[in-house]
Parts: C-alpha cells; sequence; structure tokens
C-alpha cells in the first residue's frame, strides 16, 4: 500500500511541476534522435598583460603552485584556474563588439593532467535573444590531445528548463596562449516544450 502512495504521489509530483511550469516533458525516442541540437562557437581570449583589458574574455585567477612548475612541459599549467564570460556565435566570425553578444558562456576551467594538456569545465551558456532564453549547463573532462571531446548537458533554465545531452568540442582555432576557439555541436535529448 505504502509502494502505491508513493508512487501515486511522484506522479503527482512530476505533472505538477510541468503544469507549474506551463512546460511539457519531451523525451528522444532515441539516442540517436535528439530533441534538439545547435552549434556554437565560443571565443575565448585570455588576458596575458600584453592584450588589452577590453578585448579579454578570460583571465588566469591562480598563480602557479610549485608542483605545476616541477611537473608541467610548459611549466604552468598544471592547476591552472581560468574563469571566462566568452562571446559565442552561430558562425566562426569573432563578433565586432564582444560585449553585445547575445549568447555568452560564463565559467571556468582548469588544467587537471600533469603529463599533458587537459582540462576540466564547468560553465553555463547564457542566452539573452528573441530566439532563446534561458541556460544551459555544461560540465565534464576536456582532454585536449583528442581531437574532438564530449562533455556532458546537465540542465538549464528559461527555454532549457531541465534540459540534458551531451556536447560535442572540436578546437577549431588557435592562436598561441591567448585565443582558442571552440565548435560545439549541443544535442539535446531531454527537453521541456511550451
Amino acid at each position: 500500500m505504502a509502494s502505491v502512495i508513493v508512487a501515486a504521489a511522484c506522479i503527482f509530483l512530476s505533472c505538477s511541476a510541468s503544469v507549474a511550469h506551463g512546460r511539457r516533458f519531451v523525451r528522444s525516442s532515441s539516442y540517436d534522435e535528439p530533441c534538439k541540437e545547435m552549434r556554437l562557437y565560443l571565443h575565448d581570449i585570455l588576458y596575458d598583460y600584453s592584450n588589452s583589458t577590453s578585448n579579454s574574455t578570460s583571465a588566469a585567477v591562480t598563480k602557479p603552485t610549485a608542483l605545476s612548475t616541477a611537473v608541467s612541459k610548459s611549466g604552468y599549467f598544471f592547476g591552472r584556474v581560468v574563469v571566462f564570460n566568452d562571446p559565442m556565435t552561430e558562425g566562426r566570425a569573432l563578433p565586432p563588439s564582444l560585449e553585445e553578444t547575445t549568447v555568452r558562456a560564463q565559467g571556468l576551467y582548469l588544467y587537471d593532467k600533469k603529463e599533458d594538456y587537459s582540462a576540466w569545465l564547468a560553465f553555463s551558456i547564457v542566452f539573452n535573444s528573441t530566439a532563446h532564453r534561458g541556460t544551459l549547463n555544461l560540465m565534464g573532462a576536456d582532454p585536449l590531445a583528442e581531437k574532438t571531446r564530449d562533455i556532458s548537458v546537465v540542465g538549464g533554465t528559461g527555454d532549457f528548463f531541465m534540459s540534458r545531452g551531451v556536447a560535442t568540442l572540436r578546437t577549431d582555432a588557435f592562436e598561441g596562449f591567448t585565443y582558442f576557439r571552440l565548435q560545439m555541436d549541443i544535442k539535446l535529448y531531454e527537453c521541456y516544450v511550451v
């Protein structure tokens, strides 16, 4: 009897949650067919004391540790944490005004491997346009030596309420240590629709 009551309560709560938000849950019938797909490009311009602060979209917030200088090939990457507020675009071109983009990636990455370049990412893609409003939250390991890498879409808000899926990353361009562009192919397999 108790299990029937618990099951009924779970059904009631899930139905009332979707009604309360005015959304209907849509799960892809197959992981081969996502309920939403998009391609975006993330542009990261790291401040390194030689470039303009008005053009920079990210900054290292930790100093090299004794361990990083002892074990890293470059002498300062292991343990480095970078915070960013990067513009994102639908095409490869860097937008003329970095502050006026309607889609931004806000979060951090840290270099987490001693032997080779590898990062761990945690960030939100913030949409603020007439086409989309809300956020997508992503996190996961980014082994930079791989041509393509997958990270998880773990949630969202607004138009992307409770979305889950995968984002495939590919380094599209880089200029030394101060600029890189990532191509992100995002596939959502769990979506709520209005």
